[in-house]
């Protein structure tokens, strides 16, 4: 009886603690697939081409409760985080940090304020890059999609798909993309 009480309880706690994911000294959640660069992000993204990546920057805030769900439910899931290890190049910055950025156009500021120069309103905000920024566009103007918040596990790899395969290039929008994906998985079911 006591050790089924125990074995109950300590699975309890692997369960609740199985999904989490470690958090750093500002508070924000540290997966292993994020990078530690300078937070020069014309030289990030050399570095992601160099590595045949996708560049995405993922904006978060200690305490926020749609971060902690991303990353406790959402990026955890294999098929997620195996399509973010494969395929993207992530770089975190704390909306309201102090630590120098270097935006795409070369204007060097603290995180804080060139979330704010960027328009961020929301954590998380991931914020997803070409493969080669023209001279002279900040990282609002470059971006090819923006994610203002937490979405689904099939909302955010259906994201993640669009923007990897380039489909923003196509004549076919994000949300018409996505209802043709719902309708798809529903046929199949």
């Amino acid at each position: 009886m006591i050790r089924t009480v125990l074995f109950s309880i300590l699975t309890a706690c692997w369960a609740v603690t199985a999904g989490a994911t470690e958090l750093g000294d500002d508070g924000l959640h540290k997966p292993d697939w994020l990078r530690e660069t300078f937070l020069d992000l014309r030289e990030d993204l050399a570095e992601a081409e160099s590595q045949g990546l996708r560049m995405m920057v993922i904006i978060e805030q200690r305490g926020c409760i749609y971060c902690t769900r991303m990353h406790e439910e959402v990026f955890p899931d294999p098929a997620i985080d195996a399509y973010i290890r494969e395929n993207f190049f992530v770089v975190q910055l704390n909306m309201f940090g102090d630590l120098e950025v270097t935006d795409f156009d070369g204007e060097v500021m603290a995180e804080k304020d060139i979330v704010r120069r960027w328009g961020a309103l929301f954590t998380p905000t991931i914020m997803f890059f070409p493969h080669e920024v023209d001279q002279g566009l900040t990282a609002a103007e470059a971006s090819v999609a923006t994610m203002p918040g937490a979405f689904e596990k099939g909302t955010t790899l259906s994201l993640l798909t669009w923007v990897n395969e380039e489909l923003y290039l196509t004549d076919e929008p994000f949300q018409k993309y996505l209802a043709r994906v719902l309708a798809e998985r529903t046929a199949s079911d």
